[in-house]
């Protein structure tokens, strides 16, 4: 009886580590989202703001976006060496 006692404590158990790494990735994933959109979102605005006051359309918008791709970058990538160095 203990056996199979033994039995369904192992599968509660892979069903609680496939559950929580399931939720592990899903959070990863909306963090990586956010790291590149938050970004890409404010200093786009920001540059098409200040183009706007400045009369300087599409410079400042570019300038914006290609900060936004250069920051997210750097971001993502400083994000996956940390998940690489806890491994």
């Amino acid at each position: 009886m203990e056996n199979g006692t033994e039995k369904n404590d192992e599968r509660k158990d892979a069903v609680k580590n496939e559950t929580q790494k399931t939720f592990s990735v899903m959070a990863l994933a909306w963090e990586l989202g956010y790291l590149i959109a938050i970004p890409l979102v404010a200093l786009t605005l920001g540059g098409r703001f200040l183009d706007k006051k400045l009369g300087t359309s599409p410079l400042l918008l570019l300038i914006g976006v290609v900060a936004a791709i250069i920051l997210s970058s750097y971001m993502v990538y400083k994000k996956t060496i940390d998940i690489m160095d806890q491994k």
